[in-house]
């Protein structure tokens, strides 16, 4: 919903996913929401990771800014990020959810079981696979961040 509004100030997010990159201070507060110190340390804590983060990652490296930020506050901020666009969620092995900031663009993965390395998919691959969904069963997908886990080349190869 604000996805192309919040990538205003968006340079370069192949070199750096950033919450620096939008524009979440006004998207907070047009959303009625405030800008907290333990928020922007969350956000801080989501884009020092180098894709998905879960929920524990994101916690261990918010308390290293700020001791006093427990589990709740910062499950409750990754819910809310996501409410607003800020962040989306992946499941990433049936157990865990995983989080980064968004992108401007719909983006796509394939995470490996076992090596757990992320490969990015073409946004043309995606969106003829789902336009395949369309044709053969007349379903049509509105996610625009799609993840596929499996077994990657070298991990199969080992098998």
């Amino acid at each position: 919903m604000f996805r192309k509004s919040i990538f205003r100030y968006c340079k370069n997010l192949q070199k750096a996913m950033s919450h620096q990159n939008i524009d979440y201070v006004r998207i907070m507060h047009e959303n009625g929401y405030r800008v907290t110190p333990q928020r922007i340390t969350i956000l801080d804590a989501i884009c020092a990771g180098e894709r998905h983060s879960s929920l524990g990652a994101i916690y261990a490296r918010a308390r290293k800014q700020d001791a006093q930020i427990d589990m709740s506050t910062v499950y409750r901020a990754l819910e809310l990020f996501q409410t607003l666009g800020l962040v989306v969620s992946v499941d990433l092995d049936g157990h865990e959810k995983g989080y980064e900031i968004t992108k401007p663009e719909p983006h796509h993965h394939l995470i490996c079981k076992k090596c757990e390395q992320e490969f990015d998919i073409d946004s043309q691959t995606a969106n003829n696979f789902y336009e395949l969904l369309r044709r053969e069963y007349g379903y049509e997908v509105t996610m625009d961040h799609l993840v596929l886990s499996g077994l990657c080349p070298d991990c199969r190869e080992k098998s």
